[in-house]
Order: structure tokens, then sequence, then C-alpha cells
């Protein structure tokens, strides 16, 4: 090994390791023992499974297989470590055991190589469970270093781009990814037990409705017709409300043409579910209920922790509407507002910044964001929204200003959308047509009229309560992840050279 800096080998120490790595593959090839033309390995037990069950498998032959990350060659006998999807477990291997060609071609293995063991399951003399080798089969042969052999895999651009290795080398980021795939799973299992319908809706759709948000455009050559990406699921779930499927959900991919920071990414998982014959008020007790099951079922416990800071899913919810959640937190009562003028020149005095087309309602949600996001860190239902920002919403029978709506925060950050749907066809095309003309004046994010869904709602939609979930933001509480790249098995990353890298 040539001379290192900081404990690294120098470039030219690494290009010989591989260069090594590559001969001994080839050496194995020669000798007809290509590890790559084996098809299958019969595993019988993970690694933890046979630590759990010691007591029964003690003197018993199992067969594991897994990742080889350390190896000590001690002569006649040596030790090694193999790593699978449940943890890991150390192998005795001895070449009275496995015969001495094999245990020959096991001192060559590499840090980094699949292998296959069958063995014995006892005790050491130091108490460490292990497997007594006596066959050890090469699976895979790898042809690169991994990180930790030198100095680890910290860097989070490289764990981002190549999750392989981060899923590898870091084992609290499987556990994550575990935890993601059993949040979903009891979301499901909860939303079926409750009698909903999962269903799948189009991703490529002509008219991308549902949220204010900018779509990508894309051109379907076969038909000749640009196309966008969806940014929501509400429209297609609503037809099928109209269609009468009752109590309907999707988990699915959706896309915005928008910036990355950590809680945002360009595509991510969202929920939508409807439900025929209740309000937002049905939406809330669902919600409430989904959370503290799912927290329940996939973590133990319905308090969570997340950088520190204690929430309590088994408390009820609070519940407070935007108008009472300003004067809590910016001292500004909006029901002593009239007009837009007043609400605009309160703006200019608490320093919150408006476009000039913004109207009352508009103001108050600046104002909700500005002062009232960030101390909603207990569950929190913030309800009756301003109507300018809610096109889609049922209007207060009792209050046309605002709309029947409710955000769900923790941790400061919105973790749900819900409506009393609107179902009159009427209104919605006046609301489809006020958004038409934000879009001319210049707002990307403005819906555009869908005829067809207006002739959805005119063949008759009864009163429906929806609700859309980031499931991405959910699964960063409940695994207390930083990022949303951290819950994301393969974050949108910049090209590197013209291809991810």
């Amino acid at each position: 090994m040539g001379e290192q800096k900081n404990g690294a080998p120098q470039e030219q120490d690494i290009k010989q390791l591989l260069k090594v790595r590559r001969e001994k593959l080839a050496d194995l090839q020669g000798r007809g023992m290509d590890p790559f033309q084996i098809t299958k390995f019969d595993v019988s037990c993970h690694s933890q499974e046979i630590k759990d069950e010691f007591d029964n498998l003690e003197g018993k032959t199992v067969t594991v297989a897994g990742r080889m990350m350390s190896k000590r060659i001690m002569g006649k006998a040596s030790f090694c470590n193999i790593q699978d999807l449940k943890g890991n477990i150390q192998s005795y291997v001895a070449r009275d055991s496995v015969g001495e060609e094999s245990y020959k071609d096991f001192k060559k293995y590499d840090i980094g190589d699949i292998i296959g063991i069958r063995g014995e399951v006892f005790r050491t003399k130091t108490g460490e469970i292990s497997i007594h080798a006596a066959e050890i089969t090469l699976l895979a042969k790898s042809l690169q270093i991994l990180p930790e052999k030198f100095h680890g895999l910290t860097n989070t651009d490289v764990r981002y781009r190549q999750r392989y290795t981060d899923l590898i080398m870091n084992a609290e980021v499987k556990d994550t990814f575990v935890k993601r795939s059993r949040i979903l799973s009891s979301i499901r299992r909860y939303l079926d037990g409750q009698g909903f319908l999962e269903v799948e809706t189009p991703m490529l759709v002509a008219n991308a409705g549902g949220a204010a948000a900018r779509p990508f455009q894309t051109h379907f050559n076969a038909l000749d017709e640009d196309f966008k990406l969806r940014i929501s699921l509400e429209l297609y779930l609503k037809r099928l409300i109209v269609g009468g499927l009752e109590r309907v959900y999707e988990i699915g991919r959706v896309f915005r043409n928008e910036g990355l920071d950590t809680r945002h990414n360009p595509e991510f998982t969202l929920m939508e579910l409807y439900q025929a014959y209740t309000d937002y008020h049905g939406m809330m007790d669902l919600t409430e209920n989904l959370y503290r099951h799912v927290a329940q079922e996939v973590l133990g416990t319905t308090t969570i922790v997340y950088n520190g800071v204690e929430m309590d899913l088994g408390k009820p919810f609070e519940r407070i509407t935007m108008v009472e959640a300003v004067k809590k937190y910016a001292g500004v009562d909006f029901d002593r507002i009239q007009t837009t003028e007043e609400a605009k020149a309160l703006a200019k005095e608490k320093g919150v910044e408006f476009e000039e087309r913004h109207k009352k309602g508009d103001i108050l949600s600046l104002f909700f964001e500005a002062f009232a996001e960030e101390h909603l860190i207990q569950p929190t239902f913030v309800m009756d929204h301003p109507i300018e920002i809610s096109p889609l919403t049922k209007k207060k029978p009792d209050n046309p200003d605002y709309v029947e709506r409710f955000e769900f925060f923790m941790n400061g950050w919105e973790m749900a959308n819900a409506y009393s749907e609107l179902n009159d066809p009427i209104d919605q095309r006046e609301r489809f047509k006020a958004q038409e003309e934000l879009l001319a004046q210049g707002d990307e994010e403005a819906n555009t009229t869908d005829e067809d869904f207006l002739n959805a709602l005119e063949i008759g939609m009864p009163p429906t309560g929806g609700i859309g979930f980031g499931i991405d933001r959910m699964c960063m509480l409940l695994t207390d992840s930083a990022a949303i790249r951290d819950v994301l098995l393969f974050p949108t990353m910049k090209t590197l050279g013209g291809k991810d890298q």
C-alpha cells in the first residue's frame, strides 16, 4: 500500500486495489468458479432471527447469505461478519470444517463480497452468537471498495446519489426505509378497514388541476398533443365519487415544478381520499384516528419525538380557525377588517409582503403563514380558510367569505389539507373562471377550467369530505428524519456530467 494522507489511500492505491479485485474474479472464472453463474441460494434464516431464536436453533444447521463486512484471518481458522436484511451475524470459518481449497479461496474474499454460509449455530467463548461454517459459497464478487473501508460514507450528496451504498453502510438509513414501508402498509390497513377502495388514476393529464402548483409539461408523440404530469389526485378521484364508489383513496406520486429544499422534492408521494356523505369535520376525525393508528402500529406509541421535540398524538387534536390563529399569534383580528384596502394597509404596517392582485382573504393567509404556522407544534387543525385561496371548497353557509376547509399542522408543518368538497357545478364554474383570470395575470400556479370535471359535477356529486396527506412529511416525523431526501430512496438530484452519478 502506498503512502496515505489522513488515513485515506492515494488514488493510485485505490486503482491498484480495484485491479486486484478484477484479477481475483478472472482467476475464479478461469477455474470454472464464476460467482456470477450461480443463480440461487436457499436461505433458511436471517441474522436477527438466529439471535432471537438461539435457544431453539443452537446446534442446528442453518443457511444465511449476505454481504461480508469484516474478516479476521487467523491461520487455520478465521472469523467474518455477514450483513443481511435484518442485521449482521458472525461466522467462524475453519479450514478443517470447510476444506482446504474452500478455505484458501475464502482467505482471498474481499470486504463487500456477497457470500452464502451453511453451518451450525453456536455461541463463542466470548458469548457471541455465531455460525460454525461447514460450507461457504461466493455468490457475487464486489468489484468496488466500500467507503467505510477508508473514510466512511458521510457525504450527503454521495449518500443520496448512491443510495445502495448508503443502505449498506448506515443501518439507521435502512431502518428509516423499512419504517416507511410499514407506515404505508399501516395506512392501507386502516383505510381498507374503514371500507375505502384503493384506486389508480392517470399521471399524464391534459389538465393538471386540484392544487396551486406549476406543472411539468411533456409531449405525447402518438397523439401529437401536449400533456402535463399531475400535480394532484383530486379531480379524478371526485369523478369516482360521482360514479358511486363512495369511499376511495390513492397513494401515488405527483409532480410539481418547484424548488428543492428540506421539505420539497419535485416528485413526492401524496395520498388523497374522498368519502361521500360527510364533511370536513368527518375528515378531522379520520385524520386523528389514522395518525394514532399508524404511530401505535409502527412505533408502538402515540407519543413521537422529532428533533428532540415531543408531540402527543394521544390527546384530542387542537381545532382553531385561521382567523383565531392570526388573532392569537399576530394580535390582529381579521373579523374587524372590512375591506382589502384595510388589509393591505395592515400588511404594510406589519411588514407582510403581498402582491397587488391579493385580496383580503389572501392577506389573511399571508398573516397566518408569517405569524402562526411556526407555533403549531402539537397536532392542530386550522379551519375555515378564506374563499380566495380555496377554489374547490364549499362556502360556510353562515359566512360565505370563508370555506369549510382545514389544514393539519404538526411541528410547524402543514401535514394535510381537507375540504367539504364543492359539489355545485355552477359555483365551481365561477371558481374556475376566477382561476383563469389569475392565470391571465401571470399566476403560473392557477388552475384552468376542466370541462369534463364540470360535466361530472352536473351529473351530480353527493356531499363529500376529501383530504390530501403529504406522505413524505408524515414519514419524516415518524422516523425523526431531518430532510425529505432522507425519506425518499432516490431523491431528485442535479445531474453530473449529463447523467446521475
